[in-house]
């Protein structure tokens, strides 16, 4: 299998977050990326490439020009209007309610405002961040490209992640939404429709906002239960889309502790949705935050379970874009990717290399 992976992810590594009213460590670091990368590199079913420059136009058909301009500069404007601080941080945030019964005319061009663009306050930006989104968009549409090229699987190691941006909002570690521009242009380039299968704990409120309205692009998500699990405001089963979309959105929200026969029993109604849908691409978005043994996630899937649900993709037998996005428990993480894309590529599970 082919894994596009860039090095310059590693510029995006912010120290903080917030989490019940405190700074704590930010879970999303560099090493989530770097541990996968050791553990393929290690497995000669995987090659290795480096992404190619795609230019802006793909994030701009995804995500508003002026969200896009902001990011590119913020870290420019930060230090320009004197801040010393080494992250952004937003502690005001632009709510539809803000501007009930007035006009918003406009908003402040002050650096300390971002959170008209970043909706929490567990996604700095740091002086790398925007080249690492940028990086990670490539590597995305690398994949993509390989995969248009020949490839029946393709695996994009993206870091930042992206599922949680939407057109004109960041937030949930992500800033970019690699999946959603990928499948945008997979629906440009091939004119078939794309399925997307959104595997991570947390609810891909961005990707489903960014197609909720398309008939060309279903969007199937298994996730936490947003009644207990962040974002909260999207990801419950009663949300299938709207207008031309109808249909075309199926949440298959998960609870506490659910363990790998239940999953896999929910994963085969997603994976019968998506096989009705026809047969064009699927992009995959890659959350190991499901695992066990997980910091910030509460279901309980096993390194057996990943290897099961690549298998069954693979089952479909269509042209699969593998992007990843979370999993915080990095002394596994990287196992635990690679069986999920053995099972891909119809090879036997190896869980030798677990502690």
């Amino acid at each position: 299998m082919r894994v596009v992976y860039g090095a310059s992810h590693a510029r995006h590594a912010p120290r903080h977050e917030y989490l019940d009213g405190r700074a704590i460590s930010n879970f999303e670091v560099p090493e989530r990326a770097e541990s996968i990368r050791r553990a393929l590199e290690a497995d000669e079913a995987f090659a290795f490439e480096a992404p190619t420059e795609h230019g802006v136009e793909p994030m701009e058909a995804v995500h508003d020009p002026a969200m896009l301009a902001w990011l590119e500069r913020a870290w420019r404007d930060w230090r320009g209007a004197g801040e010393r601080a080494d992250e952004i941080i937003p502690d005001t945030f632009l709510l539809p309610a803000y501007h009930e019964g007035m006009p918003a005319s406009r908003s402040s061009s002050s650096p300390r405002a971002a959170g008209k663009w970043v909706f929490d306050a567990a996604s700095p930006i740091v002086e790398g961040t925007y080249e690492a989104a940028r990086t990670a968009v490539d590597v995305a549409l690398t994949a993509a490209d390989l995969a248009l090229a020949g490839e029946a699987v393709v695996y994009g190691l993206c870091r930042p992640p992206g599922h949680h941006a939407a057109r004109a909002m960041m937030g949930g570690y992500c800033y970019l939404n690699n999946a959603a521009i990928v499948a945008e242009d997979l629906v440009r380039r091939t004119g078939d429709r794309v399925a997307i299968l959104d595997v991570d704990y947390h609810h891909g409120n961005g990707t489903q906002q960014l197609f909720y309205e398309r008939a060309d692009v279903l969007y199937v998500s298994l996730h936490g239960d947003p009644e207990r699990a962040y974002p909260y405001f999207s990801g419950f089963a009663e949300e299938t889309g709207s207008g031309a979309g109808a249909g075309a959105n199926l949440n298959l929200p998960l609870p506490a502790g659910c363990p790998d026969p239940e999953y896999l029993d929910e994963l085969t109604r997603g994976l019968e949705t998506i096989a009705g849908f026809g047969d064009g691409p699927i992009v995959v978005s890659l959350g190991i935050d499901t695992y066990r043994l997980d910091p910030i996630c509460d279901l309980a899937l096993t390194t057996e379970a990943y290897h099961q649900i690549g298998r069954r993709v693979r089952e479909l037998g269509r042209t699969t874009v593998v992007l990843q996005e979370g999993g915080y428990h990095v002394g596994h993480l990287g196992e635990n990717v690679r069986n999920w894309l053995r099972g891909l590529q119809g090879l036997e599970a190896d869980l030798s290399r677990l502690d």
